[in-house]
């Protein structure tokens, strides 16, 4: 018999239901595309934790109500943090966020997302850490933080750099847009089951009693399918892809594209090109430099790295384009951002070195990781 536990009546923003071995918990802010305040970090880490020690919870599954799995982090409220003053308070919400996406990535029992929707930013934090991400036909998943004067963060260094070849580089730099047929193709996604079969999916993973992977993975395999990936994909464009976003710069990546466009009209080198000139210079190259330290790090080495370049994005001192980035898409919405610096060539190597470095401030400290024990060998890889 299931039961639905809640905290605070119907306005819980974690919904939790019990099945005998299994937890359901649900992103429940439809109107806000799910995206995770403080309240809800807290809670996820708080029902994470207890269940590791629960010996009669063998899965967890996550979803989101409504058409959104999970939009991001409410980034708003830590803006409106620092405009008031207080960049400590933005600090502490990205502190606990990835403390959250650390323990997912090291979790000692399967988590299956169900990414029915949008998933972007903070929301790729909450899935893609875990064992198991199905994708469906309505997915839409984009990091894109660039265009916000932000980087991708939430561990994002770890996942984008281990896609093939650059393509963790092109997705991270660009914020492109990505199907549930692209996510499976490029490993963003274990899984693709058609929206109409996930029902029954829940149902067959609410009767289990084991958290071994390989059961999960076999109820799983039953509903899924192998989508084909659409004629435009930018996975067919691997080529370009690897030729022009694996260059050592953000400017030696622009003039290959660039170049490629020379050679031929093309609608996607167009898009891929606008998107990265609409993007704040310094989030570029702090984003190159952060995805290719990913790729020789575990995955607490980068969230440990990523917790300083946020915590220096929130202060403001070498660049405030994370404030005005929120302000000209989220706040006025008029998306016409003025950077600063406002050029590729303006931003130094002095200026991205400083985003990786230790905060100089007083009382400011490291991200502190939770120390693990007992890790099945999926989560022994990634340290």
């Amino acid at each position: 018999m299931a039961s639905f536990g809640s905290t605070r009546g119907e306005e819980d923003s974690v919904l939790v239901q019990q099945n005998l071995f299994v937890r359901t918990l649900t992103l429940n802010r439809p109107r806000q595309l799910n995206a995770l305040n403080f309240e809800m970090i807290s809670r996820l880490l708080e029902l994470f934790l207890a269940y590791e020690k629960d010996d009669n919870v063998k899965l967890v599954i996550v979803k989101g109500k409504g058409r959104a799995f999970c939009a991001g982090g409410d980034v708003a409220a830590v803006v409106r943090q620092i405009n008031e003053g207080n960049w400590r308070l933005g600090a502490h919400f990205f502190r606990k966020e990835f403390t959250l996406n650390y323990l997912l990535a090291t979790y000692s029992k399967p988590q299956v997302s169900i990414l029915n929707g949008i998933v972007m930013g903070g929301g790729a934090g909450v899935s893609i850490h875990g064992r198991f991400r199905v994708a469906t036909e309505n997915s839409v998943f984009a990091m894109p933080e660039t265009a916000l004067g932000l980087f991708p963060d939430v561990g994002a260094s770890y996942y984008l750099s281990r896609l093939p070849g650059f393509f963790g580089e092109y997705v991270g730099l660009t914020g492109t847009r990505l199907d549930g047929a692209e996510m499976l193709a490029c490993g963003l996604a274990t899984h693709f089951v058609p929206s109409t079969r996930l029902s029954l999916l829940e149902e067959s993973l609410c009767k289990v009693d084991s958290s071994d992977f390989a059961i999960i993975q076999a109820i799983i395999d039953k509903y899924s399918q192998n989508p084909t990936l659409k004629e435009k994909s930018a996975y067919y464009r691997m080529d370009v892809i690897d030729k022009c976003f694996s260059r050592r710069t953000v400017e030696e990546i622009l003039s290959a594209l660039e170049k490629e466009a020379t050679n031929n009209v093309d609608a996607w080198l167009t898009s891929t090109i606008q998107a990265l000139k609409k993007a704040s210079p310094m989030s570029l190259k702090i984003s190159l430099k952060s995805i290719r330290e990913g790729r020789l790090q575990g995955v607490g080495q980068c969230l440990v790295r990523e917790y300083r370049m946020v915590c220096h994005v929130l202060k403001g001192e070498v660049s405030k384009d994370f404030r005005e980035g929120c302000r000209a898409i989220l706040l006025d919405k008029d998306k016409n951002p003025k950077w600063e610096p406002s050029k590729l060539e303006l931003v130094t190597n002095h200026m991205v070195e400083q985003y990786f470095s230790k905060l100089d401030d007083e009382g400011w400290e490291e991200l502190e990781l939770p120390a693990r024990s007992n890790l099945p060998v999926t989560a022994i890889a990634k340290l």
